[in-house]
């Protein structure tokens, strides 16, 4: 099931996405409608209004606005610890985004005026359903409401020169997160262990990896998470990025998807 928030002009709604004749629908998909649900899913059961607009004919939003906090886990592949120049012994770090660095598809990335190299960072996305503290790992499932596509874009130079990320990870437009959640179903297509992430820039696939690949499982993540800060519902996690990540520059579009989600693309922007 995939839950998106959504404007036709309006306030923002939120709707389960049904696939087109040509299949799943994805970002920008013509044939896909939208089943417009009763306020919010993250504070009650998704119950239908009876209403459905063609997905063709509104503007996808963030799917989620954090009431508190993106949590960001680094350092969680291998391959993308060693192309940092790390030795792959490290544990995974940890940071925050604020709900101000969330953007949805479409919406610019803007390039801060303080940093002349900013990465995509295409990433897997967990987003929470409920309070949750000192969550066991084997009962972590129970706190995920599903699961996004996020891009952690980054001020690589100012990452390399301060001893904080804040200002590398945390500014404006640094988190877009979209199309839509993802809901895993049973026997359905998206397995969060097992999924394909991917980065274009203009077309051009840039960045590739499994989930599989991951270094800490996304349960042990959640896990860890709620054993530092207490969880809410509608935070999300970032999990952490694959080898391949980056440059953007003004003017481009950059495309992060993972299969079984779908996919979103922001255009790139200096003022």
């Amino acid at each position: 099931m995939k839950i998106a928030r959504f404007s036709t002009g309006h306030e923002p709604r939120y709707g389960i996405v049904q696939d087109g004749p040509g299949g799943a629908a994805t970002s920008g998909e013509s044939e896909g409608r939208i089943l417009v649900l009763k306020g919010d899913p993250l504070l009650s059961a998704p119950e239908a209004t009876g209403e459905v607009v063609d997905l063709a004919d509104t503007r996808l939003l963030s799917p989620v606005i954090p009431r508190s906090k993106v949590v960001g886990f680094g350092r969680t592949y291998l391959e993308h610890v060693h192309e940092m120049g790390g030795q792959g012994t490290e544990d995974p770090v940890v940071f925050l985004k604020p709900n101000t660095a969330v953007i949805g598809p479409d919406a610019p990335i803007v390039l801060p005026a303080w940093s002349e190299e900013v990465h995509y960072e295409a990433e897997l996305a967990v987003v929470i359903k409920t309070l949750a503290k000192d969550v066991p790992v084997e009962r972590a499932q129970e706190v995920i409401l599903g699961y996004t596509v996020a891009n952690d874009v980054s001020a690589r130079d100012r990452q390399r020169a301060e001893p904080q990320w804040v200002r590398a990870k945390a500014f404006d437009t640094s988190c877009p997160l979209g199309p839509w959640i993802e809901v895993p179903e049973p026997g359905g297509d998206f397995n969060p262990a097992s999924a394909m992430v991917r980065a274009r820039v203009d077309g051009r696939v840039v960045q590739e990896g499994s989930t599989r690949d991951l270094r800490v499982s996304i349960p042990e993540l959640v896990s860890r998470a709620s054993t530092i800060f207490t969880l809410l519902p509608g935070d999300v996690i970032l999990t952490g990025t694959p080898a391949g990540v980056g440059e953007i520059r003004a003017g481009q579009r950059v495309e992060v998807e993972v299969e079984g989600i779908g996919a979103m693309s922001n255009p790139v922007l200096r003022r």
